[in-house]
């Protein structure tokens, strides 16, 4: 069994984290907690988050706080941010996770469809890092984390809004770092490649890709969600303190 590392500085961290429920998020939240953050998460899906922290309190770590919330309403995200900062004190780390993947042809968007994407995908991760900003930098200073896609990277065909959202997120990132730099809070972003969660394993890997996988990454094996919220926990913990405005690929060497 691997080793975990022990970061001390997590210990009691107030940290936000926006689809936690599942995926990639639900392995951030589990190991987070099981470093003794205080951990809230935001997801709209409450069958898995209620499991989840059930799951974590059954395990004996500190148990997750649940917020069932719909990212695309914006001021319920803001309720949500408000109310975890009245509860708990500011938050000092945010973890912009929560996206959806759904494939579409781009001869079949519309801008219904391109602006639903773009609130799926996009818009909560701005306007959570502006709720969260101004009580972090009054705390000291803290860090936010904004995950992307290898997708932007690589030019991935049949989900082009989503790949649109994605790159855009580092745009962002690089401007965020600058505006916040100076007040302390650090901004990165962590670039993802295929990550076998049960949605991608169930819904859209087949042999076919499978066999892309292997020819297109340096690292041949599955790369998995535990393996990813390693990387976030470094960039939650003091230990990452002089790193901000820099992107982390984790794709096994696809791109």
């Amino acid at each position: 069994m691997t080793q975990e590392a022990v970061y001390p500085s997590l210990k009691e961290r107030v940290i936000f984290i926006t689809g936690g429920g599942s995926g990639i998020g639900a392995a951030v939240v589990e190991k987070l907690c099981r470093q003794g953050a205080r951990v809230f998460f935001v997801d709209i899906d409450r069958a898995a988050s209620t499991s989840l922290v059930e799951r974590v309190g059954a395990a004996g770590q500190p148990a997750p706080e649940f917020i069932e919330c719909d990212l695309r309403d914006i001021d319920a995200l803001r309720n949500a941010i408000a109310g975890v900062i009245e509860k708990a004190g500011p938050i000092q780390v945010l973890v912009n996770n929560a996206a959806n993947d759904d494939r579409h042809a781009f001869a079949d968007v519309t801008p219904d469809y391109f602006d639903d994407r773009i609130a799926v995908n996009l818009k909560h991760q701005f306007f959570a890092a502006q709720a969260v900003a101004g009580p972090m930098a009054e705390a000291g200073g803290g860090s936010i984390i904004n995950m992307s896609s290898v997708t932007w990277l690589i030019g991935f065909p049949d989900l082009p809004v989503y790949v649109a959202s994605k790159a855009a997120i580092v745009g962002m990132m690089r401007a965020l770092a600058r505006e916040l730099g100076p007040k302390n809070i650090r901004v990165n972003s962590v670039i993802p490649g295929w990550i076998m969660t049960d949605r991608q394993v169930e819904k859209w890997l087949d042999a076919e890709g499978e066999a892309e996988m292997m020819r297109r990454q340096c690292l041949k094996r599955r790369l998995m969600p535990e393996e990813l919220a390693s990387i976030v926990l470094f960039l939650a913990a003091d230990d990452s303190g002089i790193c901000t405005n820099q992107t982390f690929v984790a794709d096994g060497g696809w791109s």
